[in-house]
């Protein structure tokens, strides 16, 4: 009998999505049966590569940070990340899989609870960090999902080095491929990330000859895969790590424009190791110069197949996890994961705040760095209103429960 295997990812951003269903078309091919969720920005792409996807609470730390405040975003953020926790634990309960895979901390905790054996996808290691608040805040999220995951896959294309945690299983880089490369489709793929616009590079580009295809354009269609038309280009340029996976396994020169906090961490790292393949510039423009340039392409292994055999090669020693002993789990007192739909012990709030505190700390640091020490400052200075915050969000969410979840 096949499996039953649950792949979730983050909702903020389309990468997350992308590189899950990498791993669930693997998956399949080696004979499980799938289930998708995630919701958020991805599920478009969960469609089109024909999924049906179960959507649970959409936690958006973005929205909630640019259109209102830290404590605000806190506030709001928790009761947010308590329903989708409950969420996913419900959806696991439905649908009992052998195996949850993931790159959604919510979705591991749900896991945890529900004693789903869990396999965790996470790129961003405390080591690529040099900023002290910036490599807590990783640590944090590294540190649970370690302890929490059956395994713990490292996707990188950068080699080995001591920054690497212990018991991290590293791969090649995980990319959700599609058909053979587009023809002809254009010279340069051009892929802003959520927080950066390369539409004035594309521009230039174009001026200067270029056939491009930018992605942020208004007249660019979603399509199941990027991978084939970055396979069928000369060169792309990107900002994030998702669009990196692609070129490493498209064999595509890759120009990086970093952003954000992390996506500089990874620009640093390949520059740091030198990794052939990429080319990292300080300023959008300077791609313009870099794409001109002889570039050597990529090499590397999708490692979805990677993740995929892992898992099977697991299932053939793991007995599904009955309704009767995850129901025994939930029940268990000492258990560490408090959920919206299950507060009667509320152990796991400390963990799950200082969760959407790092998470809005990486918010700030993305869109304004300097607001990051703020943010700690605030928090060391005044703790009574950090515990006023979580303790409101956590009412909130017990009220909505007492109604009926509305």
């Amino acid at each position: 009998m096949s499996p039953t295997i649950a792949v979730a990812h983050y909702p903020e951003g389309a990468g997350h999505a992308t590189r899950m269903l990498g791993i669930a078309d693997a998956l399949q091919s080696a004979g499980a049966t799938v289930r998708m969720a995630g919701g958020g920005a991805g599920t478009e792409f969960v469609e089109l590569n024909g999924y049906d996807e179960f959507e649970p609470t959409t936690v958006d730390y973005v929205d909630t940070y640019q259109n209102g405040s830290v404590w605000r975003t806190i506030s709001r953020s928790l009761p947010a990340s308590l329903g989708r926790i409950a969420d996913y634990r419900s959806w696991l309960d439905a649908v009992s899989p052998d195996a949850l895979v993931t790159d959604d901390m919510f979705a591991a905790m749900a896991a945890a609870e529900c004693a789903v054996p869990l396999y965790v996808l996470k790129h961003d290691m405390p080591g690529l960090y040099r900023d002290r608040i910036e490599r807590l805040g990783a640590q944090f999220h590294t540190t649970f999902q370690l302890s929490a995951a059956r395994e713990f896959f490292y996707p990188a294309v950068w080699p080995e080095s001591p920054a690497d945690p212990d018991r991290a299983t590293r791969v090649p880089p995980v990319a959700l491929d599609g058909d053979p490369r587009v023809r002809e489709a254009a010279d340069v793929v051009v892929v802003p990330s959520q927080f950066s616009s390369l539409d004035r590079l594309a521009d230039r580009l174009r001026s200067r000859g270029y056939d491009v295809i930018n992605v942020a354009d208004d007249d660019w269609d979603a399509v199941p895969s990027l991978l084939p038309y970055i396979r069928g280009a000369d060169a792309v340029v990107c900002s994030g790590y998702s669009t990196i996976m692609d070129a490493a396994v498209a064999g595509t020169p890759c120009v990086v424009s970093p952003e954000t906090a992390e996506q500089d961490a990874v620009a640093d790292w390949l520059e740091r190791f030198d990794v052939t393949g990429f080319t990292v510039v300080d300023d959008p423009f300077a791609a313009l110069d870099a794409v001109e340039e002889p570039l050597e392409a990529p090499d590397f292994d999708n490692g979805a197949a990677a993740v995929a055999r892992r898992v099977m090669a697991d299932m053939g020693e793991t007995a599904t996890i009955s309704p009767t002993a995850a129901a025994e789990r939930r029940a268990d007192p000492d258990c560490e994961i408090a959920t919206a739909a299950g507060l009667g012990t509320l152990v796991g709030v400390p963990a799950l705040a200082t969760a959407v505190v790092w998470a809005t700390a990486d918010v700030a640091s993305a869109r304004n760095p300097a607001r990051v020490g703020t943010l700690v400052r605030r928090a060391e200075a005044a703790p009574g209103r950090l515990a006023r915050a979580v303790g409101d969000g956590v009412r909130d969410a017990a009220r909505r429960v007492r109604r009926g979840g509305s």
